[in-house]
């Protein structure tokens, strides 16, 4: 997500920092870098004018250009103007004064919808929601099986009706259905077509009319670039929406729809889809985004997904055991799960301050093979219990045997013993950061698998 605008960003300000005092003639250098940066991640041109005409004024001025920092100005204005583009704050969810919703989700064929509709229901329901899942695609084969399907992976209610009723009738139905259920949460799946047409915005306009939701949600695929803003803008004009979602946003390199969507449209973006897991869904965040792109990190967002992922019970026993030196291989092995459902390594290592930015990071993900983790756990189920409880014991022999075992090399087993020992600071501060004792934590926090 963003790897080739936030590589081209940071290059062109590591090139700024290196020049101490700033001149007009190297600002001007600088935007042209910058500029051409967004235009190859396909911002759209109106948005890189108005962006980097914004920066050239704020940056022209004495207290920018004659500072003991002005490079560091220049960034700030940067991230200020990055965040304002995609909407400067966390665009908040509609509920009525219940906490009851509607959520009809549009877009055209292929944008994610009916996956969307899922990662929406999980997302809430973790929250305390009773969603129900609706099918009122009753166009496109197999979607409400697929529908079904999600509902029952995910163990929340679903509704449809018989063949012949019209998608209009379903949603009615539905919300009906739900108020009789006692469930909060309506999230209606609507039909798509491969192109905009004025039947398929008159089959959504009359929904909208007969349910009066309380978001209509674009989903749109961020990976086709410009024509996310133009899909975006056509959809606002018809129906109202009240916010998009970008999918497939973890696919895309360039990131040039939420960077554009929101400026070009005046539609806000509210969540954005990172990966295929039902879970791999966050809240749009402008400020964070751009913090990420700068390299910056994104404390909150890794704070977040630790106390949202790390057992509270799981940590305050690792705590323990580490205070009393009594951390296994077996401890190793579930932390390293722990870690693993926070989402991509990436993406994690993305949100860690003055990790080295968007090349550090990308050097990590193409050394790390993502079988490392399965290779680790293979050596650790080679073990004994004897030898998991106290790998001190695990010498010449005992490792020849695990590698044997797991089909690695003695020295895959020596390294992973090193991980084990570097990795008892770092699941004690993973640990200390799920129970709120302090994000300073991170900042020297070292990753065993580098």
């Amino acid at each position: 997500m963003f790897d080739g605008l936030a590589e081209k960003l940071q290059e062109t300000f590591r090139k700024l920092r290196g020049k101490g005092k700033l001149s007009e003639s190297d600002l001007n250098a600088a935007l042209r870098e910058v500029r051409l940066a967004l235009l190859e991640a396909d911002v759209s041109l109106p948005v890189v004018k108005e962006f980097i005409q914004r920066i050239r004024e704020r940056s022209l001025g004495a207290e920018v250009l004659q500072s003991l920092t002005p490079a560091q100005q220049v960034i700030k204005i940067v991230n200020e103007e990055l965040t304002a583009i995609m909407g400067d704050t966390k665009s908040s969810i509609r509920f009525s004064a219940s906490g009851y919703a509607v959520f009809m989700l549009v877009g055209l064929q292929g944008g994610g919808k009916t996956t969307t509709a899922g990662k929406l229901a999980l997302h809430y329901k973790k929250q305390g929601k009773r969603p129900l899942l609706v099918a009122a695609d009753v166009y496109r084969p197999a979607a409400v099986k697929q529908l079904e399907v999600l509902a029952k992976q995910i163990d929340v209610s679903f509704f449809s009706l018989e063949e012949g009723n019209s998608p209009v009738t379903i949603a009615k139905q539905a919300v009906e259905y739900a108020h009789g259920q006692g469930l909060d949460l309506v999230i209606i799946d609507t039909a798509g077509r491969l192109h905009i047409d004025e039947d398929l915005m008159e089959e959504l306009r009359e929904m909208k009319g007969e349910i009066a939701p309380q978001e209509v949600f674009l989903i749109v695929d961020a990976m086709i670039g410009q024509d996310a803003v133009n899909i975006a803008r056509s959809f606002h004009e018809e129906l109202g929406l009240t916010g998009v979602i970008l999918t497939k946003l973890d696919g895309d390199t360039r990131g040039g729809a939420a960077l554009s969507v929101r400026k070009a449209t005046g539609c806000p973006i509210k969540f954005i889809g990172t990966g295929e897991r039902l879970d791999a869904l966050d809240p749009f965040h402008p400020d964070r985004i751009a913090a990420r792109i700068l390299g910056m990190g994104d404390m909150l967002s890794l704070i977040e997904k630790a106390q949202a992922t790390v057992d509270e019970e799981k940590a305050k026993e690792l705590e323990i055991k580490l205070r009393k030196q009594d951390f296994t291989l077996d401890d190793f092995l579930d932390q390293i799960k722990q870690v693993q459902s926070m989402g991509p390594l990436e993406q994690v290592l993305g949100m860690i301050p003055g990790l080295g930015g968007a090349k550090q990071i990308k050097k990590i993900r193409d050394e790390l093979d993502e079988k490392e983790f399965t290779y680790l756990e293979a050596m650790i189920n080679s073990m004994t219990q004897e030898e998991r409880r106290n790998p001190t014991i695990i010498k010449g022999n005992r490792r020849k045997r695990i590698a044997r075992g797991s089909g690695r090399s003695v020295q895959d087993v020596n390294r992973l013993l090193k991980q084990f020992e570097q990795s008892r600071k770092l699941f004690k501060q993973l640990s200390e950061l799920s129970a709120g004792k302090g994000a300073r934590k991170l900042k020297s926090m070292k990753f065993p698998f580098m």
